[in-house]
């Protein structure tokens, strides 16, 4: 049984037992509430918080969120301060992008818009001060009887008509055209990852059935395994020549049955020379590893492949497996390759994936890394497991030599040799296998100035090099559906179609659409569905959904670089055809340090291994350490911003259309605005990724 409660009997005779002189105590302006108790547990039940409340309470309250407002508002005048000085030290010590492509066409265009939007602007501000109000809903409603109040009402009264009548209309038509090329890329995409997972959930993949060379042959003569040439083709790689050319000498496979060639086109003879000496010490431990350097340096990567894939020796070879000067490959890279090329004669490529050392060293790797992953675990999986095509990556990858050769060959007109070599391939009928579970390691671009640069080059070429192939794709006699597939997604739709429906949807029109308000542009085309595309995109890196909308507005902002890119190599203006060297930081992961150490402890315990006969392979290397000790010390070289001069002004154009998006109250269109222009405002002054020396 529970115990009584009851203290009504105890807190009587306590009252009554209490002795004491009565005080009186008096209140001035008395502050008390009065609560009528109707039971024992009426006590305990929640009070509403505003009750007894008074206006000096009420006054602390507001101090406190005036206070908190106050630190909102010194903490986002402290960012928008060191945002100016970042700007003001970008002007002053930046240095202007160069405008090669159509004398900055593209630069005036954008700074046209932008002028006419702040006219634009300041025209509907000095109407809304005005109270000239005409606008319900993004529709136009002039009054029937309207009274003209001067010339300035009567010019902004003929410009809304004349907006409505002939300008909205254009703007409109250009919208659903670029919402309609943008439904048909996202449906591309779609059945791009519907058949990613298809290849996940039925575990598809190539395989070997058996397996094709015993392991004791490799103790043996070999004599079962082909004979294969691996060439690494560089230009000036000083900081990664070195573990490119280890990680290759490491290869397992018969040293008599495999041949490095060292493709070194370097115009900096202190870079010669330390290429020269590392290929010294690798020939004189017994790898069979040649240097070679040409003379003439005409058609950039592709010259290079091509004149060394005209020795003599060549011919002896039936595979070549390319890397380039960045690229680490795991000793077992060729066994896990080259076994597919038997018992299928049809095969003419194998390509590996791709896997970066760097990839979590700032944002722009780290959004560099989705986009890339998703190149390779759906366009390049899916393309390769029902097409039996795809475009070639340019390096980890194996080729058949017969196939190359049936193919013409390496070809020097374009940028884009491995496209160019993967499409004549396709076109005579060769298949290619991509391999998603073999990774090599490689590097990327760590500052906006290298990244930029190769993703022009990656766009301008496909452009060239599709005005080149149309005839001879069209004349070909590969079924329709694949000339289908080749001329309409391979080309267009995945090159020419994206970077131009994004540029001219999110950059140009868009803005427009708040200064021409008749010309609507739906929240889902600007919100739903490329966040949704977005989504799609981070899948195969799911460590990257954290930075779904710095990639999504990061895409947008790179779409000005890619569609001047793709203007460029599809009317072959001046900067179609450059080749400019990715830079690179030469940064090695933590097994390629543990390598290099157990080497050096190697190398202190058994010094004859690493000592030839003599010492006349290091002379060019004694040489030139020599020179560096007598030369005086190198002053430290400053690292230098760039000003990018079309994402600027693109930043100034939607940061104006979001002024002007506020007069209308579109709450979706302002914040995405404001974020893309500041977007735009970052990298324009250089400000993501690492900075260039």
């Amino acid at each position: 049984m529970a115990p009584s409660l009851d203290f009504s009997r105890w807190w009587g005779k306590d009252n009554n037992s209490s002795k004491g002189t009565p005080v009186v105590v008096t209140m001035e302006n008395p502050n008390y509430s009065v609560l009528e108790i109707n039971g024992p547990d009426e006590v305990f039940r929640p009070v509403d918080k505003d009750r007894g409340k008074n206006a000096k309470q009420f006054t602390w309250v507001l101090l406190l969120k005036a206070h908190k407002a106050v630190g909102c508002v010194a903490w986002l005048g402290n960012v928008l301060w060191d945002l100016l000085g970042a700007i003001k030290k970008r002007l002053v010590f930046g240095q202007m992008e160069n405008e090669k492509s159509g004398k900055g066409i593209l630069y005036r265009v954008i700074m046209g818009f932008l002028v006419m939007a702040l006219a634009f602007l300041a025209f509907e501000v000095v109407a809304h001060l005005k109270g000239w109000h005409y606008f319900e809903n993004s529709s136009l409603h002039i009054p029937e009887t309207l009274e003209i109040r001067g010339w300035l009402h009567l010019v902004y009264v003929a410009w809304l008509e004349f907006r409505a009548d002939c300008i909205a209309p254009a703007i409109q038509a250009l919208t659903n055209f670029c919402i309609a090329l943008f439904l048909i890329q996202s449906a591309d995409r779609m059945l791009l990852c519907l058949g990613c997972f298809w290849i996940k959930f039925k575990k598809i993949k190539p395989r070997i059935e058996q397996v094709p060379y015993r392991p004791d042959d490799l103790e043996g003569s070999g004599c079962n395994y082909p004979k294969v040439l691996v060439q690494i083709p560089m230009c000036n790689e000083r900081e990664v020549y070195e573990q490119s050319i280890s990680a290759v000498c490491q290869l397992d496979w018969p040293k008599e049955r495999l041949l490095i060639q060292v493709l070194d086109d370097s115009d900096d003879e202190s870079i010669q020379w330390l290429i020269k000496a590392e290929v010294t010490q690798w020939s004189q431990k017994g790898v069979n590893i040649i240097y070679r350097h040409r003379l003439v340096r005409t058609g950039y990567k592709a010259g290079n492949l091509k004149s060394a894939m005209n020795c003599d020796y060549v011919k002896d070879y039936e595979f070549v497996a390319i890397f380039d000067a960045d690229f680490q490959p795991n000793p077992d890279f060729l066994k896990l390759t080259v076994p597919h090329f038997k018992d299928n004669p049809e095969l003419g490529l194998v390509q590996a994936r791709w896997s970066f050392v760097n990839k979590d060293e700032n944002l722009l790797t780290r959004l560099q890394n989705i986009n890339l992953c998703f190149h390779f675990e759906v366009e390049q999986q899916v393309n390769g497991v029902f097409l039996n095509f795809f475009g070639f990556n340019g390096t980890a990858g194996v080729w058949r030599i017969k196939a190359l050769e049936d193919s013409g060959g390496w070809l020097e007109r374009t940028t884009v040799e491995d496209m160019d070599i993967a499409v004549r391939a396709h076109l005579n009928g060769w298949k290619f296998i991509f391999l998603n579970d073999v990774k090599v390691l490689c590097e990327l671009p760590e500052s906006y100035e290298a990244y930029k640069k190769q993703q022009h080059r990656w766009h301008s070429g496909p452009m060239h090099l599709f005005r080149l192939c149309l005839p001879a794709i069209i004349t070909s006699k590969m079924m329709f559906w694949k000339k289908a597939n080749l001329i309409l997604l391979f080309f267009l739709l995945r090159k020419l179609i994206l970077p131009f429906y994004s540029f001219t949807l999110f950059c140009i029109i868009l803005p427009l659409t708040m200064f021409v308000p008749e010309a609507e542009l739906s929240m889902w085309v600007i919100c739903y569905v490329p966040v949704f595309m977005s989504f799609m995109n981070i899948l195969p890196s799911p460590r990257s959904f954290p930075f779904i909308v710095p990639y999504l507005l990061f895409e947008n902002t790179m779409s000005v670089t890619k569609f001047n890119a793709m203007v460029s190599g599809l009317f072959q203006l001046g900067s179609s055809y450059e080749w400019i060297v990715t830079k690179k930081a030469g940064r090695s992961s933590e097994s390629d340090l543990l390598a290099v150490e157990e080497r050096e402890t190697k190398a202190m315990n058994h010094p004859q291994l690493h000592r030839g006969t003599s010492d006349s392979g290091l002379s060019e290397l004694n040489k030139l350490k020599e020179h560096q000790e007598a030369g005086a010390p190198k002053p430290p070289v400053k690292k230098l911003n760039k000003i990018y001069k079309k994402e600027l002004a693109l930043a100034f154009l939607l940061l104006t259309a979001a002024g002007r998006s506020l007069l209308s109250a579109q709450g979706v269109h302002f914040y995405f605005l404001l974020f893309q222009g500041i977007s735009f405002l970052l990298v324009g002054l250089d400000l993501i990724g690492e900075q260039m020396s």
